[in-house]
């Protein structure tokens, strides 16, 4: 490709939802990650001196939001703001990963723009520091086997135990894709921390985010990262899923533990700030699981290294808690929580911005603008 163009994967969350009725109704985003490309003379930008082009300086872009549950066909447009840029490493040099938040034709926030919410909080919070390190759990299905990776073609493999961290094909199922997928996102400027196989064969999981890094721009990279896995999938025929239970019986479900921590954590004797977290969090237990993540219920049962989902509990090295509150931390008195509650394919906007008005203090609406 020319020197003079330049790639641009506009990535953006559609209107899927799911409803939620225990006592009332809620809409719990569900939302299907979305892209397309844009290609643009580089003369049009302006770039940093990493390389990258000013979030500024990336135009925003007109979409169809009829064809992804956004808008009416009669007035089907919807824009894409682009708020954040990565290198794309799907496509090399001169390319770039967008994301963007979704506004109405007219300028408004729309509905199913979930960013929004938690930038105002996290911007109106701002002294917390408050970080987020998300541990994404996912399958993988061989497509043309109709099984997960690893899986034999009729019956179950082994018990599950062995497939933990485990090596060897026996063990594990899919490690090309995984490899490939920590490759791109340390390539594209990710904040990803680890990888390992998990409990269930054919099943893994990534860490991205910490204590380093803007809980905000966390949330972004979780987003694209799950675009890369999707992204790089299609060319082994396998599809990734992020559904919480995707094989029913005596397998572990899938989650995503959220890592979770303010300046008040980290610092001495911090301890005593994350058990007062941890008493905030028990008052609003149902309002947290209805923006957690849809069919989290078949995945905590109280089973396969969960709690019940009507019950909150958390402890000290207890992955059978809500919270678990890890060793190091405990012995340290200082650091983060991990709430174990979240599913896999929880909207990390939404979480993010549960913990902070949880933990930090709710906003009145009039107080969010900015």
């Amino acid at each position: 490709m020319s020197n003079t163009k330049v790639k641009l994967e506009y990535i953006y969350l559609d209107g899927y939802t799911s409803l939620i009725k225990a006592g009332e109704e809620r809409q719990a985003p569900n939302a299907n990650v979305r892209s397309k490309t844009k290609i643009v003379n580089k003369t049009k930008l302006e770039f940093k001196g990493n390389g990258l082009p000013e979030i500024g300086s990336i135009p925003k872009w007109n979409s169809d939001g009829s064809s992804t549950k956004q808008a009416e066909g009669d007035s089907s447009d919807i824009v894409l703001k682009p708020v954040s840029v990565y290198k794309d490493p799907t496509r090399g040099e001169n390319s770039f990963l967008i994301m963007c938040e979704v506004y109405t034709a007219d300028g408004g926030v729309h509905k199913s723009n979930t960013r929004r919410n938690l930038e105002r909080l996290y911007k109106y919070h701002q002294d917390h520091e408050a970080r987020f390190g998300f541990e994404q759990e996912y399958v993988i299905w061989d497509v043309n086997k109709r099984n997960l990776v690893g899986w034999p073609e009729s019956g179950n493999p082994d018990p599950q135990g062995r497939y933990y961290c485990g090596v060897g094909s026996w063990n594990v199922g899919g490690r090309d894709i995984v490899e490939e997928h920590m490759d791109a996102c340390i390539d594209a400027g990710l904040d990803i921390t680890g990888v390992n196989a998990e409990v269930m064969l054919g099943q893994w999981e990534y860490q991205i985010g910490g204590p380093d890094t803007n809980g905000l721009e966390v949330c972004d990279q979780l987003w694209v990262s799950r675009w890369l896995l999707h992204r790089i999938s299609e060319k082994y025929g396998y599809v990734v899923d992020f559904e919480p239970k995707p094989k029913v019986g005596d397998w572990n479900g899938s989650g995503m533990h959220v890592n979770f921590s303010t300046k008040d954590m980290r610092q001495e004797e911090g301890i005593k700030a994350i058990y007062d977290a941890c008493e905030k969090l028990r008052e609003v237990h149902q309002e947290h699981i209805y923006s957690y993540g849809t069919s989290n219920d078949r995945r905590l049962t109280g089973d396969h290294e969960t709690a019940s989902i009507s019950d909150f509990t958390f402890g000290v090295s207890d992955r059978g808690a809500s919270i678990r509150i890890p060793q190091l931390v405990y012995k340290k008195n200082k650091g983060y929580l991990e709430d174990r509650r979240p599913s896999s394919n929880g909207d990390p906007y939404m979480i993010g911005a549960k913990m902070l008005e949880t933990v930090c203090g709710k906003v009145e609406e009039e107080e969010l603008a900015f």
